[in-house]
């Protein structure tokens, strides 16, 4: 396995696809307390991959708890599964969500995005394109005419991969993109399924162990290292008919976020028990920056990676999308 990085990051476990499932039980919270808050509990749908470990490091240390919130989480296997919910106000926040599928879902018109907080950016190894230790695959190069496994296509995977292979002088065009769900990777490269995989941690660990599969590319390398790719993210209708609520959520997630970025500990303690791993492997896993602020300039980046990437057509106004707290 190999060893951790000063930097870490990571994408951690998929659960088992199906409805969403709520976290923690509780009153729907539409009523204001003492507090002022125009709602006691919010509703977030979370992944269960590392970059969303500031929300329940929020959690544990009860950041929520003293801004006056309780916290229902709904675990959900894609943040596109919770985009109807979102909508339909079913739930209110969907933590970890990946800013493709939303910044082109508000492009759409589906909804009008509001960002309370980021969750992760790009470190080198994140997430790598490996492929098995026999295979003749040996440079980004050779990718060319192969077949390589994302869990989403036309996404963020693809989106920075293919900005990497072209600062590779290699043709994205030339390779085929294969859906498979992370938790599959490891047996579809095993049985010669796909030619290679792009794939997050833990599993990225578990398959380099399991079959010694090799790296060929450095899936979090330039040029898109510090790539913001995920947020805690709302509607404006929310935002706006819940500034008091919104703004208490920002502020501890901000608060979580830090605490997930100045201390590797604190998230390895939440990992093992949300994403379904054993705590050797959080203890190694690569883990992602944790922006500990929600900065527009940083935002930029996925913007204009996304417009030359041919995923978006024009550049939404990010300060209208950032949610800002009013003093």
């Amino acid at each position: 396995m190999r060893p951790s990085r000063r930097r870490f990051g990571a994408l951690a476990a998929l659960l088992v696809a199906g409805s969403l499932i709520t976290g923690c039980g509780g009153d729907d919270g539409s009523a204001s307390g003492g507090n002022g808050l125009e709602k006691q509990t919010i509703t977030v749908a979370a992944l269960p991959l590392v970059d969303g470990a500031a929300l329940h490091i929020g959690i544990k240390q009860k950041l929520f708890e003293a801004e006056g919130l309780k916290v229902q989480v709904k675990p959900i296997q894609q943040s596109t599964q919770a985009l109807p919910a979102l909508i339909k106000g079913d739930v209110d926040v969907i933590a970890g969500a990946n800013y493709v599928t939303f910044f082109q879902a508000h492009e759409k018109g589906t909804l009008k995005l509001s960002i309370l907080s980021e969750a992760a950016a790009l470190t080198p190894n994140m997430m790598n394109v490996l492929v098995k230790p026999d295979s003749p695959i040996k440079s980004a190069k050779d990718l060319e005419g192969k077949k390589i496994a994302v869990n989403i296509p036309n996404n963020i995977q693809s989106l920075t991969l293919n900005a990497i292979l072209k600062a590779n002088n290699v043709d994205p065009s030339k390779v085929q993109y294969i859906q498979v769900p992370f938790p599959q990777m490891g047996a579809a490269l095993e049985k010669d399924q796909v030619d290679a995989i792009h794939v997050v941690e833990p599993f990225l660990s578990d398959v380099q162990k399991k079959l010694g599969a090799r790296v060929v590319v450095n899936g979090g390398g330039e040029p898109v290292t510090g790539v913001p790719i995920s947020g805690y993210v709302t509607t404006q209708e929310f935002a706006s008919k819940n500034p008091k609520t919104s703004a208490a959520f920002q502020r501890a997630m901000l608060k979580a976020q830090e605490a997930a970025a100045s201390d590797r500990k604190k998230v390895e303690e939440v990992v093992p028990d949300y994403a379904r791993i054993e705590p050797q492997v959080a203890s190694v896993i690569t883990m992602p920056d944790f922006p500990s602020s929600v900065n527009t300039t940083r935002l930029q980046r996925i913007v204009d990676l996304m417009v030359s990437g041919g995923l978006l057509k024009d550049k939404p106004d990010l300060n209208t999308i950032v949610f800002q707290a009013k003093a």
